[in-house]
């Protein structure tokens, strides 16, 4: 099975489930997928790593294209695998952005004249500190992150969850709040 002029019956076929179909969608994307990875990202393990998410989102996401009964030709699908394409890249360098924030954070408490027990307390607390923001809210956890992870200003969070600047601050504010008392009992090292 190959796509030329057939396109709507590949996706109505990926849409089935039929195997045949997803791996002639597979065949003739896989090397544009990786491409932008690759150029995105500037790594190949990287991109195979994005390529190989992309793909697996597009298996399991297949039945949300809109273009399946009303199909446009290719460029309407073209248009919305790119669209995954490029949330799998976000989606890969907010992860590594996260992890790069962690390590930064946990270089910043290690001084050079730390001892062991020094550096137990400090990851001790550390866990505190994860283990209270992970019992937030979903909806205040999410505010912390974004702005303390993702360093988005308020106006910024705002337009990702869809609400005002001043419901932003508030659930920040609340946050904190709920942070600070949780968090009140434990010596810092």
């Amino acid at each position: 099975m190959v796509l030329e002029g057939n396109d709507r019956e590949v996706i109505a076929a990926c849409r089935r489930g039929e195997r045949d179909a997803f791996r002639a969608l597979f065949e003739t994307y896989q090397d544009r997928v990786y491409s932008i990875a690759l150029r995105y990202s500037g790594e190949r393990a990287t991109a195979l790593d994005i390529a190989q998410d992309v793909f697996l989102k597009l298996l399991s996401g297949i039945h949300r294209f809109k273009g399946g009964q009303a199909f446009q030709g290719e460029a309407g699908f073209d248009a919305w695998l790119y669209r995954v394409v490029v949330n799998c890249c976000l989606d890969r360098q907010r992860r590594s952005r996260m992890l790069m924030f962690v390590e930064d954070f946990f270089d910043s408490l290690r001084g050079s004249d730390c001892t062991v027990l020094q550096d137990l307390m400090r990851e001790e607390m550390q866990q505190h500190v994860q283990g209270a923001v992970a019992k937030l809210s979903p909806e205040h956890r999410l505010v912390v992150v974004l702005r303390y992870t993702e360093g988005l200003s308020y106006d910024e969070i705002a337009a990702a969850l869809g609400c005002s600047p001043g419901t932003v601050a508030s659930r920040l504010n609340r946050a904190h709040k709920i942070l600070e008392r949780r968090l009140r009992g434990i010596k810092y090292a």
